[in-house]
């Protein structure tokens, strides 16, 4: 776990007023020089992230931001870097340095708790830590002196019990498996495909298989044929890139359940009925309508790149005419979007489940349907119900599935 990548570890993010020790705290909770320290306003500028292990918590992300009322023009753009860096945040460190908040401090702890974000307010004395009550505080509140390192021992104790309820166990795959048979991972090599090695969806599926104590089956597209036959029983699930769905629902028997990476990281990062109910607004689109394309990482387009390429042919088909694209790429996810007919997201395998909620929540808000690359490709392909149906809920409150069809609900 030490090379767990930042899209699958908590984030505790620090914020607080300029000069309030906050770059001075995480230094101290790192135990190393991670943050500037100075008594300059405003030396903290963009978000500065260190990824460390939290015993016996596990693998985390500590992230220091600029201070919250730096009022000049450039620290209100330092401020919105913060607000991007609070959207990924499981846990919040509210430091403060005095017993009684600040308008500004009760202001922003009254938007996290509306956010129903995790908050703990870490008072930082000048003096030796003593009284753990704060004026105005509807929060947990824990004090220390950063500079001495004085109760610095115990907040990591702190934080660590606070991720275990603010860090929901979401299932990937195992859940879904019952060990009756091989599971099938369909991961074709092609231009987009990284030199020797697969691409984080592939390898968190596989592992987790692996922790479930199942067997997995690796091949291409153009060896599951051979594959399948090798196998003295059908495989119990059939994971595939959707880039390839049509083809290997040709080839794989119709009872054998199909899913896709995509699918799968839409169920552990977001929530996969709002993606699905998104569908609507494809068969929907007209010539002209603006669509937003967001890829959650930074990378440059290839030949028949799906999200340059590939999606927007099939929903300028569908539409009949042209359509007007923006590309959103890494963190650039803007809450302006209104004036769209539809966003289309990726697998958002290098965003952490904390930022994808955050980002539906901005397209419901704005009243945009959204969808991701998965459901959008198995919907062209004619297999969304099937692709579906293996990770349809057992609850019939949670589900939106009919739950006689198994047909998604429009």
């Amino acid at each position: 776990m030490n090379k767990a990548p930042q899209a699958v570890r908590p984030h505790v993010v620090l914020v607080g007023r300029c000069n309030v020790g906050k770059s001075t705290l995480i230094n101290a909770l790192c135990e190393q020089s991670v943050a500037l320290v100075s008594a300059h306003p405003g030396t903290t500028t963009d978000p500065v992230s260190k990824s460390m292990e939290l015993l016996p918590y596990g693998p985390v992300v500590l992230v220091d931001t600029a201070g919250l009322d730096d009022e000049t023009a450039l620290g209100r753009e330092r401020v919105k870097l913060t607000e991007r860096a609070l959207r990924k945040a499981d846990l919040v460190l509210l430091v403060v340095e005095t017993h009684a908040l600040y308008p500004l401090e009760q202001e922003m702890l009254a938007r996290l708790n509306k956010r129903g974000t995790h908050v703990l307010v870490v008072v930082n004395c000048h003096t030796e830590p003593s009284s753990e009550t704060l004026i105005g505080s509807t929060a947990p509140v824990m004090a220390v002196n950063a500079l001495s390192g004085q109760g610095v021992r115990a907040l990591r104790e702190r934080i660590a019990a606070a991720l275990k309820s603010a860090v929901a166990e979401v299932p990937l795959v195992r859940d879904l498996l019952t060990g009756q048979g091989a599971v099938v991972l369909v991961t074709p090599i092609d231009k987009a495909a990284p030199q020797g090695r697969l691409i984080l969806p592939q390898v968190q599926v596989l592992r987790d298989i692996l922790d479930g104590g199942q067997i997995a089956l690796v091949c291409r597209e153009t060896e599951l044929a051979a594959a399948l036959a090798r196998l003295s029983e059908p495989p119990e699930l059939v994971i595939t890139d959707s880039q390839v769905f049509s083809l290997v629902a040709q080839i794989l028997p119709g009872d054998v359940p199909l899913t896709s990476f995509s699918l799968l990281m839409a169920r552990y990062k977001g929530d996969l009925p709002v993606l699905v109910q998104g569908v609507r607004a494809i068969d929907g689109l007209q010539p002209q309508d603006r669509v937003l394309i967001v890829e959650g990482c930074t990378h440059h387009s290839q030949e028949d790149d799906i999200g340059r390429v590939k999606v927007p042919r099939l929903l300028e088909r569908k539409a009949g005419g042209e359509l007007r694209f923006t590309w959103a790429m890494g963190p650039n996810f803007t809450a302006d979007i209104a004036a769209y007919r539809l966003v289309v997201h990726c697998g958002a395998c290098m965003l952490n489940r904390r930022e994808m909620l955050s980002r539906l929540e901005v397209a419901r808000e704005a009243g945009v349907p959204i969808v991701n690359y998965g459901v959008l490709l198995a919907h062209f392909s004619g297999i969304l119900q099937r692709s579906l149906a293996p990770l349809m809920s057992k609850k019939p409150s949670d589900t939106f599935f009919s739950p006689t069809s198994h047909t998604y609900n429009f």
